[in-house]
């Protein structure tokens, strides 16, 4: 046979192999993951009608209630969010300078740092409610811990990759004209990085927003505490009225951090 006459694969066998083996790993993970927990995929069909009974006779209509209290709830949540990501924006931005490699020459300081970060934002804000109300009892204060200690995590993580991509010839520049290293981190580095800064802010300010309610839903007060009491008194329809509101305030502050994304960090 020619060789213009045979036949060209149009994937690689090695590839097409790869795909079986990951489709089929796939296929028993699944199967070992039902197997273990017990899930009847069917099951959830069958009880379907249950499903759509509580939810359009107990759920729905939505009902806002309370309004003193749902706007006093709703008030304690956002500020709650801005509270936590302020503070935990100025923490970050100090453990960022002591655990980014461009500001730090001190290795075992900077491994501490991530370290630290790493443990406080892989821990998820319910562990943390729970410890807080553990020590402290419940409240406003305990649920903007709980964002505080996550949010500051997360941020020093992010100001600290931020931190080390501004780094290269300007500070070699600056160091090179005998600069001091509080100069270089406050008029080079700060300076080149607010945006990116600034940016991480207003995606940590949505995810506290988000996060604030789940939070106060078990104890650390904001519109989540409201909701979870109408829950516990059955009171389905203010409840879901209350869910409602959370969504609609967590799409109004994504439009606005994306607008602000887009029209002042441009």
């Amino acid at each position: 046979m020619h060789a213009a006459e045979k036949k060209i694969a149009v994937r690689p066998q090695e590839e097409k192999r790869r795909t079986y083996i990951a489709a089929l790993i796939i296929f028993v993970l699944f199967l070992v993951s039902t197997i273990s927990t017990e899930y009847q995929p069917f099951e959830l069909f069958a009880n379907m009608e249950n499903f759509w009974d509580f939810l359009f006779q107990d759920l729905l209509p939505p009902r806002l209630t309370d309004p003193q209290m749902i706007v006093e709830g709703v008030v304690q949540t956002v500020s709650m969010a801005i509270v936590a990501t302020l503070l935990a924006a100025i923490l970050s931005m100090i453990l960022a300078v002591l655990g980014a490699e461009a500001t730090c020459p001190w290795k075992p300081l900077r491994k501490l740092v991530r370290l630290i970060a790493s443990i406080q934002r892989n821990i998820p804000n319910m562990i943390w409610i729970f410890i807080l109300i553990m020590a402290f009892g419940i409240g406003n204060v305990v649920g903007m811990l709980a964002l505080l200690i996550q949010s500051t995590g997360f941020m020093t993580r992010a100001f600290i990759e931020t931190l080390d991509e501004i780094g290269g010839e300007s500070l070699e520049a600056m160091h090179a004209v005998g600069a001091t290293r509080f100069a270089i981190i406050t008029q080079a580095l700060i300076p080149a990085c607010l945006s990116g800064v600034i940016s991480w802010m207003l995606y940590g300010l949505e995810i506290n927003i988000r996060s604030s309610s789940l939070v106060g839903a078990v104890g650390g007060g904001g519109i989540g505490l409201v909701m979870m009491g109408y829950i516990k008194q059955f009171r389905y329809h203010s409840a879901m009225g209350t869910i409602l509101l959370i969504a609609a305030i967590v799409i109004l502050v994504d439009m606005l951090t994306n607008f602000l994304r887009k029209k002042v960090l441009a």
